[in-house]
């Protein structure tokens, strides 16, 4: 068993961009990266706070705005306008959840998709699908690069992926595709789990459910990544994998924490730099 070092490579990446930063910089270019923050919601405070300090060190123009639970819809869309039109701002954020009184759909369709470093405009979503992606969520890509780090082969090879969400499940099904993978998504509702989970050469699991893979779920050999967080009655986290039991039978394992988690903020990172040299390239 080898593990999957989420965290060195996101060091590394994290590097790689503030060079990337720089040389932006020098051309007039700072990458600006805006993240809206509604409510008091403790998960999203603590997201939001590392996203925060992440982009100041790798030298981003970041600005966190929060904003009460009470704010209308109304204002909230009028807001994420201002920064579409704003030349200084090259990622919108808008984290989720939302309060009950706004449609997440109103919102993610607000957002400029050229400014959408989530991905998850439909717009997005349908170029991913078209196999012409602009934006990509950041979990499937943070995934697709510790694949190239570890020089994980995709082509040909039998991929499961547990979960069917938009932001996770879905997006990472077609990256597989696009690897040249022949993928299968499972879900909750999905029956004899365990004998498709046994055929997989790559496991990844997003389901949200505690150490519900086990040793006798994964095919000797396998690469598996654990895209869950949760947390047991002690606050200690776990992931959807019981690393414990599957490290003994995995080739390839991500460890929760310190594995999927910082490249995901990783990635929002390198396409915020990314919209920024765009935008470059169309000034010259």
């Amino acid at each position: 068993m080898k593990l999957i070092d989420g965290k060195a490579l996101a060091a590394k990446m994290q590097a790689e961009l503030k060079t990337k930063v720089d040389e932006l910089k020098a051309a007039g270019i700072v990458p600006g990266l805006v993240v809206i923050l509604i409510g008091e919601n403790p998960a999203s405070q603590v997201y939001v706070r590392n996203k925060e300090r992440q982009a100041t060190a790798i030298g981003l123009n970041s600005s966190v705005v929060r904003l009460p639970e009470t704010v209308s819809e109304v204002e909230l869309l009028a807001l994420i306008e201002e920064y579409n039109q704003d030349e200084k701002w090259h990622g919108i954020l808008v984290q989720l959840p939302l309060p009950k009184h706004i449609s997440e759909e109103k919102v993610l369709l607000a957002i400029d998709p050229q400014k959408d470093v989530d991905g998850f405009h439909p717009m997005n979503m349908g170029r991913l699908w078209a196999g012409n992606p602009l934006m990509i969520p950041s979990t499937p890509a943070g995934i697709m690069e510790m694949f190239r780090e570890y020089k994980v082969d995709l082509a040909g090879k039998k991929a499961v992926v547990i979960g069917r969400s938009n932001i996770v499940g879905k997006p990472m099904a077609q990256l597989l595709m696009m690897a040249d993978a022949t993928v299968t998504i499972a879900h909750s509702r999905t029956k004899n789990l365990r004998e498709l989970t046994k055929t997989a050469d790559i496991l990844v699991v997003a389901i949200g459910r505690d150490r519900m893979i086990k040793a006798e779920d994964v095919k000797e050999g396998a690469v598996v990544i654990d895209v869950g967080m949760n947390r047991d009655e002690a606050g200690k986290l776990h992931g959807d994998v019981d690393f414990e039991e599957v490290k003994e039978v995995a080739s390839l394992i991500t460890p929760v924490p310190g594995g999927v988690g910082p490249m995901t903020i990783t990635m929002l990172m390198e396409q915020t730099v990314r919209a920024a040299s765009r935008k470059l390239d169309e000034s010259l």
